[in-house]
């Protein structure tokens, strides 16, 4: 039980720091993190991230069945369990609509790898997901084709989504996402950007990976 709570309220923290960076708005966009196998701490539908309670964050399983809490969980449930499901990395999801990410998924056209911290980071270019209906497993499952190896992915006409080894990890994933968004936005209207090469961005993601993030951790 202290550690759910602990959790939620990372969740709570994590939601407030989105609203500062102004990735999140309203009530729009989600943040989820895994407690257990097949057990997840979701924000609830429709409340304002400002004023986010513990009790309001909803505890749902692998098949986004609520398990504890009286709100009902955001309606992109689907998209989480679907990603924790096919990504057994992902220990924390954010889904936000920011401007310039929602602005190339408006386009239905990906963030390319046009730049080192989105590479080393995310993984590479950040694919656009096939529209669905928001909601839909239909788009949960569109999701989770775009990840594609990649820790992120844009959902047309929608957002995008992104996820990390914890809270804190999925932030600066969503941070380097929305950068790397406005990079390619401002790119787009100048006759477009050079992207990296592959054995390029192989080098600099396992670097990454292997070394660099582990330094961040004091793990190396």
């Amino acid at each position: 039980m202290e550690n759910r709570e602990k959790i939620c309220l990372e969740i709570i923290d994590t939601a407030h720091k989105l609203m500062e960076k102004h990735l999140l708005a309203g009530t729009w966009g989600n943040i989820s993190c895994k407690i257990a196998k097949n057990l997840y701490a979701i924000t609830p539908s429709g409340k304002g991230y400002a004023n986010l309670m513990l009790d309001d964050i909803v505890i749902i399983d692998e098949n986004s069945c609520v398990l504890n809490g009286d709100k009902i969980p955001s309606s992109e449930s689907r998209m989480h369990t679907a990603i924790y499901t096919a990504c057994p990395e992902a220990k924390a999801i954010i889904h936000m609509h920011s401007t310039y990410a929602s602005a190339l998924a408006a386009m239905r056209k990906p963030v390319p790898a046009i730049i080192e911290d989105i590479v080393q980071i995310i993984g590479g270019r950040v694919e656009c997901a096939a529209y669905e209906l928001p909601g839909t497993q239909e788009l949960a499952d569109n999701a989770v084709a775009a990840l594609n190896n990649r820790r992120a992915a844009l959902l047309a006409n929608h957002g995008a989504v992104c996820f990390g080894k914890s809270l804190e990890d999925a932030l600066l994933a969503a941070e380097i996402l929305e950068k790397a968004s406005h990079i390619a936005v401002i790119c787009e209207s100048c006759n477009g950007a050079v992207e990296l090469s592959s054995e390029d961005m192989a080098i600099m993601h396992n670097f990454y990976t292997e070394h660099y993030q582990k330094r961040q951790l004091g793990e190396e």
